[in-house]
């Protein structure tokens, strides 16, 4: 780990002053907030993460979780992942949330992880955290060690010649399915981002995982009004039980009328390059009958676009089985 500078904020618009101004003041210098600090400080000390200086956010007002005047949800950036996950109205309203946060990591973890941390959560992949070895994302230019190595446990879709890593967290699936909006604030002031554009695919870029810009701040998530009628479910399939990341992982969001499903919003864990929302699929579920039929149609459609790497093949079956047992279930 290198040497940095620590600092407090009690203050949104001083924090981000202070991170805007630090990042442009001398070439390379760096910011970072840190609030639980599960993964920053774990790539710091691999020196993945180098930073100059950190700022500490967790005195900042961002802790709540409120109800929207159309009856959606305002979940503050340093709303811890165990609160969320029992948070009443989201284990009644947004269930798959619920379940996806429950399902990461340990308890222990759960109690410091944060909304904006796991938000900004970074790859696994092992490459990527080895500083020995090329990494793209790490170094761009320097090469993607995985796509000739050890990928087995690595992305099938919106990968790239340059990059192949997966997003590791359980609750952005949940949230993509979910059609979330990220709040940011920035020294131009606020913005709302949807959450299936605040991921970026690596194309030729893969250093650039969001569209966070130097000195913004997470602020906030906003979830929707739950659709009327509609049931939810998440569900991930790992090596081990718990303690572990997706090797395939469904959140599905299903509202079934008259016999038919009139709703479907259906996003996948541990086989893209960012959480995976399936239009795909979504169309194949649209109108049909609820049946293992459609939804074995609808997991087909939704890994049509797999690219397997050379030890990774097993997922295109592995995801199409976790997407129509999750589809089964919720509708069940």
């Amino acid at each position: 780990m290198e040497p940095f500078v620590f600092s407090r904020a009690t203050d949104p618009g001083k924090a981000i002053s202070a991170a805007a101004k630090s990042s442009t003041a001398q070439q390379g210098a760096e910011v970072r907030f840190v609030a639980g600090g599960t993964t920053l400080l774990d790539l710091m000390k691999l020196n993945v993460e180098r930073p100059r200086q950190v700022i500490d956010i967790n005195h900042l007002p961002l802790a709540d979780v409120e109800r929207t005047p159309d009856g959606g949800l305002k979940i503050g950036a340093l709303v811890r992942n165990s609160d969320l996950a029992h948070h009443p109205q989201v284990q009644r309203d947004y269930a798959v949330l619920s379940q996806a946060l429950l399902s990461g990591a340990s308890g222990q973890l759960r109690n410091m992880a944060t909304t904006g941390g796991n938000l900004l959560q970074r790859t696994r992949c092992v490459y990527f955290r080895d500083t020995n070895m090329p990494c793209n994302k790490r170094e761009p230019g320097s090469g993607c060690s995985a796509i000739e190595g050890f990928n087995r446990t690595l992305a099938i879709l919106g990968t790239s010649e340059h990059c192949i890593a997966t997003n590791p967290s359980d609750m952005n699936v949940a949230l993509t399915a979910l059609e979330a909006i990220v709040v940011i604030r920035g020294t131009t002031g606020e913005r709302r981002v949807p959450i299936g554009e605040f991921f970026l695919l690596p194309g030729d870029t893969p250093q650039r995982e969001t569209v966070m810009m130097p000195g913004d701040l997470i602020t906030h998530v906003i979830l929707p009004p739950p659709h009327p009628g509609a049931r939810s479910h998440y569900l991930k399939l790992r090596d081990r039980a718990s303690y572990e990341f997706a090797l395939a992982s469904a959140a599905v969001v299903i509202a079934v009328e008259g016999g038919k499903i009139t709703h479907a919003r259906v996003a996948m864990g541990g086989v893209g390059t960012k959480p995976w929302r399936s239009p795909e699929a979504e169309q194949a579920l649209q109108g049909q009958l609820p049946n293992e039929h459609t939804f074995a149609t609808a997991a087909v459609a939704a890994l049509h676009p797999a690219k397997p790497q050379s030890q990774n093949g097993f997922k295109v079956d592995l995801a199409q089985r976790c997407l129509t047992h999750a589809l089964s279930t919720v509708v069940a």
